[in-house]
Order: structure tokens, then sequence, then C-alpha cells
């Protein structure tokens, strides 16, 4: 088991820094920015990285936008 998660489901959090695809959106380009440093959105889900054992923010931001977030990439609101 990982460490447990410093956010919380529902959370408001925004992003530290740039966000960009990393091939997860199909439908935008590789390395399109997808959320601003700054963004604020809404944790949905939170998961775990198997390979890195860290917890995974599934993190709503407008659009209906769903990213994946580490701990350092996101912060309370």
């Amino acid at each position: 088991m990982g460490p447990e998660p410093k956010y919380q489901w529902g959370q408001r959090v925004s992003a530290q820094i740039d966000l960009f695809n990393d091939g997860s959106f199909p439908d935008q380009p590789d390395e399109a920015l997808l959320v601003k440093s700054g963004d604020a959105g809404e944790i949905v889900r939170i998961g775990l990285h198997e390979e890195s054992n860290q917890p995974v923010y599934l993190v709503e931001f407008a659009e209906q936008r769903v990213i994946g977030c580490l701990e350092h990439e996101i912060a309370p609101v």
C-alpha cells in the first residue's frame, strides 16, 4: 500500500504547473497545453500509480476535462 493521499475526493485544487498532453488525450496533439498553472479543478477520483507507488488524483478542470495529477502538480484552493 502506498502513502496516504494528501488530498481528498471532492476537494477543490489548482494546477501548480502547466500540464501538457502526454498521449492520454488522443483528440489533442502530443505536448498540447491542457491546463495552465493556476487553473482550478475538483478531485473526482483518487488512484495509485503502481510503478512509483504514489497517489494519482483525477482532477476535473473546465470543459469536462479530467486529468491525472500527482501531488506536486496540484495544491488546495
